[in-house]
Formats: structure tokens, sequence, C-alpha cells
């Protein structure tokens, strides 16, 4: 492994757990997404996928308002979710880095989007199939939560449209 990339991996996973705690009060907006798929994009597909599952196993399980430790099957979907949007970032970071700025916002929009729903899908499963429910009971806690899921969709789609071109145009600077 490169230290330097080691290096900025570290980096890139504390500001996504420092992101992530500071808006754990609002609901459905938060910053570790953008983060993990940015060192992704940045430092490659083994990085990203590193801090995705490192970010996200530090947050989960040291967040005050509830650890992940608490239901294992649930911080694992969340460590494997956070990891995928690592991956993410690294093999879409040739697609997202070509176009112009309107290309880069809008190809982002469409990637943050597709991250939310992946990682909003992977962790809504995790916990009903895990305990035992019914694919009806599954069904119904999917629906339950379909508001907090559609505010996460459209946060993501506003936050990667403009941190992801923002952060292209200060690398080229």
């Amino acid at each position: 492994m490169n230290l330097n990339k080691l290096v900025q991996a570290a980096i890139f996973a504390a500001m996504a757990i420092g992101l992530g705690f500071m808006f754990m009060l609002v609901p459905n907006l938060e910053f570790i997404s953008v983060t993990v798929f940015l060192a992704g994009m940045t430092l490659g597909l083994p990085y990203g996928i590193l801090v995705g599952g490192t970010a996200m196993m530090i947050y989960s399980v040291m967040n005050p308002l509830g650890s992940g430790l608490i239901y294992i099957t649930l911080l694992l979907g969340q460590i494997i979710a956070m990891a995928g949007v690592g991956c993410v970032g690294s093999l879409s970071s040739q697609f997202v880095k070509k176009g112009k700025s309107l290309t880069q916002s809008i190809s982002a929009g469409v990637i943050g989007f597709l991250c939310a729903l992946w990682y909003d899908g992977i962790t809504t499963l995790a916990y009903p199939i895990s305990a035992g429910f019914t694919w009806d009971e599954t069904i119904a806690y999917g629906i339950s939560g379909l508001l907090f899921t559609f505010m996460h969709l459209v946060s993501n789609v506003i936050i990667f449209s403009v941190v992801v071109p923002g952060y292209l145009k200060r690398l080229e600077n």
C-alpha cells in the first residue's frame, strides 16, 4: 500500500466521520456518502472501499444516538452499502471528470440519487429480513420509511450536484 494514499484515505475517513457527527441531528441530511464518493474518485477503488467501510463502521459504532453494535446485521449492511459508495466513486471518476460544469453537476446528482437509493435499499432490507419478518412485513417496513428515503434521495442529489463539481474545480486549480 502506498503510504501517501493511506494517509489521504485516513483524512477522508476522518472528514466523513466528522461531517456525520456534525449533521447527525438533521434527518437524512448527510455528507458521509459524498465524502466517501470523493475518496473513491480521488484515491481509487481499494481506498474508496476502505474509506467507506471504515468511516461508516466508526460513525455507526460511536454514534451517541444509538450504536450500530445494537444490531450487527444493520451495521454490516451500512458498512457494505457505504463501501459500495466508495466503489462507485472510483468507477465513475473518469465519466464525471470529463464533462463541463453543468454536465458534471447533472451526472453527480444522478450518481448521488443512485448512491442514496443503494444505501437506503440495503439498510432498509437488512433489519427486517434478518429479524425474521415475512415479505409482507418487510414491504410494510419499507413503505413506512418512504418519506425519509425520499428526503435522503433529494438531499443527496443536491449535495452531490454542488459538492462534486466544486471539488473537481478545486483540483484543477
